[in-house]
């Protein structure tokens, strides 16, 4: 492709002249998306108020590329009153407004071809039309989404309330099934990133649009929107939030993430607290699944990674592939990525038999001797209880000396003997 003919100095330049949308793609995508609203709202008739629409996607987020910009536009119904009412009635509203369109597509002032479901077999969960004005030549395809209200309007730092998530959890829907109803806070996510870093998720989402081009016949990539909250994830770490940074490293970073796909493990609390008992066991399921594991910021439901090991094999080698071209190169040498690793550190709560209790930060990727370590280095002691003890005599059977940390607080309690510890708990951002 011709990223990888690309010096890595120049990736800016790259960007700037070949993947920012032009002006005139950005209004054909917003007149396309103002027509089918002035529809839904004025004309549509689905026995149902439209209380609000919110164009999602791409084009929402402000990270579309140029002549390829996914538009999802997520229509707010007050016929569902729930997330139960969503997944028994979804199916319906979509076919009265494929009935409407029809209806009315010799009258209304724009060309309308309604799309053929991407999932055979399914109920389906959208509508797409390929818009086209009649003064304009170029057509935008656009998601029609009903989704039920439940978060109603919000501002950019809206953080919604602890019930919004566990009606989500109670609802027991499919994972991620209804993400349609928290797009403000999916897009929020993004939107708000500074200018640098959006340049950085169109450059990745270019590289995985080419290698999807070319190879995606053979095999079923990971969704996209992992990599843009591995994108994300990496800038975070790995510049601690900096408006500016190196293009390249950034873009390297990302790809040698992707080459170690297994132990990518993450999540965010912007939107979400562990702390409420029902939203933190349900995250805390949704991290024992085998990696990769990334939760979508704004649905704790959805392991947004979730993909056959073949796509991320195959994801994987291209990454790597990619690391050795001109874009990764700087004078013959591989560009330094940022220090990211695939998970974030985490709290330790050691609690010993006296004094108070000691908080360790530590990688869940670092063997558990790491803590042994940093205790004794600390001159942390104390003797462990016999409830301890009888517990770590019943687990640790299976267990080898190198196990990692993960591993240990994911089964309450370590492989070997931990000599001053009385009990070891995560915290409210741990694992």
């Amino acid at each position: 492709m011709e990223l990888y003919s690309i010096p890595s100095k120049k990736l800016d330049g790259y960007i700037a002249r070949n993947l920012h949308p032009s002006k005139e793609f950005q209004e054909n995508d917003s007149d396309a998306i103002n027509r089918i609203c002035s529809f839904l709202k004025e004309v549509c008739d689905l026995n149902a108020r439209v209380i609000k629409t919110v164009k999602a996607g791409s084009a929402g987020k402000g990270t579309a590329l140029d002549m390829s910009s996914d538009v999802d536009l997520v229509i707010f119904l007050s016929c569902f009153s729930s997330f139960k009412d969503q997944a028994e009635q979804r199916e319906h509203v979509i076919k009265d407004i494929e009935k409407n369109l029809k209806r009315y597509i010799q009258t209304i002032a724009f060309k309308v071809d309604i799309l053929s479901p991407r999932q055979k077999g399914t109920p389906p969960r959208s509508l797409s039309v390929l818009i086209q004005a009649k003064k304009k030549t170029e057509s935008v395809e656009v998601d029609i989404l009903p989704a039920y209200d439940a978060l109603g309007q919000i501002t950019s730092t809206y953080v919604p309330p602890k019930e919004v998530y566990i009606e989500l959890i109670e609802a027991n829907g499919d994972p991620g099934e209804f993400n349609t109803s928290f797009t403000e806070l999916q897009r929020n996510f993004v939107k708000h990133r500074p200018a640098k870093l959006k340049d950085l998720l169109r450059l990745v989402k270019h590289w995985y649009k080419e290698i999807k081009k070319h190879y995606g016949s053979i095999s079923k990539l990971p969704p996209k929107f992992a990599l843009e909250l591995l994108t994300i994830y990496a800038w975070e770490e790995g510049t601690k939030e900096a408006e500016q940074f190196n293009m390249a490293e950034g873009f390297c970073t990302v790809m040698k993430l992707i080459t170690h796909y297994q132990d990518l493990c993450f999540y965010w609390t912007k939107y979400y607290s562990l702390k409420a008992s029902r939203i933190g066991l349900h995250v805390k399921r949704k991290l024992r699944e085998s990696r990769p594991v990334i939760i979508d910021p704004a649905d704790p439901t959805a392991n947004v990674a979730k993909a056959s090991r073949e796509a991320w094999d195959l994801l994987a080698l291209f990454a790597s592939d990619c690391l050795k071209q001109s874009c990764c190169m700087k004078d013959g040498e591989p560009i330094k990525s940022w220090d990211v690793q695939p998970t974030r550190n985490i709290e330790v709560t050691v609690k010993q038999q006296t004094g108070i209790p000691v908080v360790i930060s530590c990688n869940p990727l670092l063997p558990i001797m790491y803590i042994k370590k940093k205790i004794g280095n600390e001159g942390h002691t104390c003797l462990a209880e016999e409830r301890f003890q009888r517990t770590l005599a019943s687990r640790v059977s299976s267990f080898q000396p190198g196990v990692r940390i993960e591993a240990f607080l994911l089964h309450a309690f370590a492989v070997e003997r931990i000599s001053g510890f009385d009990s070891i708990q995560e915290t409210a951002v741990g694992i």
